[in-house]
């Protein structure tokens, strides 16, 4: 049973960087051929698909979110970690990681973390 547990800060300040690391247990993230996705939720909206780290340890990024994001790995504690800057409150949301088998934009997830909430607040 794969599991994934995200893990950041309770607040973020704007201009401040949101930094979330995703732990996997259950699996290896270097794995053909999964890919590691972060997704986020705004307060009653839909799900937005920030970017993707591969197997291979490529990346993939929402064209509209690049250039404040950036999603890395560390294969030895088999985590992915997203770094978002700049932030602004309008970046409050729910924050979760996400594998997906099939494609990198996060769109066909077959395991979910449970979610950080990160409010961007001064």
């Amino acid at each position: 049973q794969v599991q994934l547990q995200e893990s950041g800060p309770g607040l973020v300040k704007p201009s401040q960087t949101l930094s979330l690391t995703c732990t996997v247990s259950g699996g290896s993230i270097s794995a053909n051929y999964y890919y590691w996705s972060w997704i986020r939720q705004f307060p009653g909206k839909g799900l937005e698909w920030m970017g993707a780290v591969e197997y291979s340890g490529h990346t993939y990024y929402n064209p509209s979110r690049v250039s404040r994001t950036s999603i890395s790995r560390d294969t030895t504690k088999n985590q992915f970690t997203l770094q978002h800057s700049n932030v602004t409150p309008e970046d409050t949301a729910v924050y979760y990681c996400a594998r997906d088998p099939r494609h990198y934009n996060g769109r066909y997830p077959d395991y979910w973390g449970q979610g950080n909430q990160v409010p961007v607040s001064s």
